[in-house]
């Protein structure tokens, strides 16, 4: 099954939103991961970081049940129950100001309909431009996946182990406070981030789930500490299985032997791969 048989309406469809890159909201993030001074005004937004602006914080009446914004708008309408942002591409083309006016245009690029062994699956891509005064700061393309609920009885499917390897690793420990900032701060509503009883009863993961985006911030950061602080400029990521509160994980990574690309991953707590990325740096 493909797009042209059930969303073809939605590609191409567009949103623009401007807003100001708040210095006060970087320094909660700062705050939230622990780290050293907030950037300042004028300083360039660190990668990720761009994950806090431009998400609309909408009515309670108009969320849904597991908490996201009801369906519709901007996004297709897809009647599948769960969703998830299963990776993207990020392209660091000029540095994002703090303080900075910018805007935020965004489009539906295709829609692809399948289904599996998993049952039915839509893959919705998204790609996102901001510019600060007209000059394209950052690129995306926003991987998102929906899909049926599983059968209560069905097999959870074993995860692939972690590469070894590393040359650089660092532990990271996912308590409540974290998942509850990095969900207000991203005016994330979704219940499987804060509410254990939904995400254990409704949607069969053992506790809280730590969300993608942060893990992917995460090693956004750490990447560029493997490279001294060198300026990231691709990043390109996915998703491979969920981690979870109060256990730790690593952020691990090690250099390309062919590529010159640095290899990071997120190794779960039983060895598991949680996420893979590969980034590269400006010459």
């Amino acid at each position: 099954m493909t797009a042209g048989n059930d969303y073809a309406e939605a590609i191409g469809r567009t949103e623009r939103l401007s807003g100001t890159i708040l210095p006060e909201r970087a320094a909660a993030l700062a705050a939230t991961l622990d780290l050293g001074p907030a950037p300042a005004l004028g300083d360039a937004l660190p990668p990720g970081w761009h994950w806090l602006y431009f998400n609309p914080f909408v009515a309670r009446s108009r969320l849904g049940h597991d908490g996201h914004p009801k369906r519709g708008g901007f996004l297709p309408d897809v009647k599948l129950p769960r969703r998830m942002w299963a990776g993207g591409r990020l392209n660091y083309h000029a540095p994002l100001p703090v303080g900075a006016e910018a805007v935020k245009e965004s489009e539906i690029a295709n829609v692809v309909s399948k289904s599996g062994r998993a049952g039915d699956l839509v893959f919705v891509t998204v790609r996102h431009t901001i510019s600060c005064e007209g000059q394209p700061c950052i690129s995306e393309e926003q991987d998102i996946v929906y899909r049926e609920a599983p059968a209560p009885d069905a097999p959870k499917p074993a995860p692939a182990p972690a590469p070894e390897g590393a040359e650089w690793s660092e532990e990271v420990v996912p308590d409540t406070v974290l998942l509850f900032r990095y969900s207000a701060l991203t005016s994330n509503g979704h219940r499987i981030h804060y509410d254990k009883p939904y995400a254990a009863g409704e949607e069969g993961y053992p506790d809280l789930v730590v969300h993608g985006p942060l893990i992917a911030t995460l090693l956004q950061g750490f990447a560029v500490r493997c490279r001294s602080g060198a300026r990231l400029e691709t990043f390109d990521f996915r998703g491979q299985a969920p981690l979870f509160v109060d256990r730790p994980f690593r952020l691990e990574a090690k250099a390309g032997e062919r590529d010159g690309k640095l290899k990071v991953w997120a190794r779960g707590p039983e060895g598991e791969l949680a996420m893979r990325a590969e980034a590269t740096f400006a010459k």
